[in-house]
C-alpha cells in the first residue's frame, strides 16, 4: 500500500529536515498568513497562540490544495509569561538573548493535521531549555556565527547551541520546530507512517 503524502505549510528547512528523518514523502506549500502574536492576541495562552498558528497555516494551504493532508507547526519560545518570536533584527535578537541568559524557559511547538474531508487534529509538545549564562561576547559571536532573523527565540538548538544551552528537558527535535516523537504516533494512528 502506498502512503499517502503530506504537505507541509511551512517553509522551515528544519521542520523539512525532521519530516524528512521520519521517513514520510511530502511537499512543501506556504501561504501568506498573519500570524497571531501577543499583541493582537493577549488573550492567548502561549500554547493556544501556537496551535492557533499552525492551524492558520494548515487551514491557509488546504484552501490551495483540498483534498490533500496538510501538516501546519509554529513554535513559541516563552520565559516567564513573555513570548520570544522571531526577532525583527539583530538588535532584538541580542535583546532576546541577553533575556534569556542564565534562565529557563518553554519552547511550545504545535502541529496541526487537517485531514482530506477536513477533520482537524491540532496537539503541541513543550520543552523546557536552561541557557548557560551568557557574556556579552558569547552573545556577539553566537550573532555572528548563526543567522537567528526566522528563529524562534533567536537561537537555534542545532546550530553552536552548544555554545549557549545548557540543558534540554523534554523533546529536542521540539525545540528545533517538529516533536517528532509526538508527531510520528500521530501520523501512525492515520495510516500516514
Amino acid at each position: 500500500m502506498v502512503k499517502a503524502k503530506i504537505i507541509l505549510a511551512s517553509g522551515s528547512p528544519r521542520r523539512r529536515q525532521l519530516l524528512s528523518e521520519l521517513g514520510i514523502s511530502f511537499q512543501v506549500v506556504t501561504a501568506d498568513v498573519s500570524e497571531l502574536d501577543a499583541t493582537t492576541s493577549p488573550h492567548l495562552t502561549p500554547a493556544e497562540l501556537a496551535r492557533e498558528n499552525a492551524r492558520l497555516k494548515a487551514v491557509a494551504v488546504m484552501k490551495l490544495k483540498p483534498g490533500s493532508w496538510v501538516l501546519g507547526a509554529d513554535t513559541v519560545v516563552v520565559l516567564d509569561g513573555r513570548l520570544f518570536g522571531k526577532p525583527a533584527s539583530q538588535e532584538e535578537a541580542r535583546e532576546f538573548l541577553q533575556a534569556l541568559s542564565g534562565c529557563t524557559h518553554e519552547v511550545i511547538t504545535s502541529c496541526a493535521l487537517i485531514a482530506p474531508n477536513g477533520e482537524e487534529e491540532v496537539f503541541h509538545e513543550t520543552s523546557k531549555v536552561t541557557f548557560r549564562d551568557l557574556s556579552d561576547e558569547i552573545i556577539e559571536r553566537y550573532l555572528t556565527e548563526v543567522s537567528v532573523l526566522d528563529k524562534a527565540g533567536a537561537y537555534a538548538l542545532q546550530e553552536r547551541g552548544e555554545w549557549i544551552i545548557a540543558q534540554v528537558e523534554g523533546s529536542r527535535t521540539n525545540v528545533i520546530g517538529l516533536p517528532t516523537e509526538c508527531l510520528g504516533k500521530v501520523l501512525k494512528k492515520r495510516g500516514l507512517l
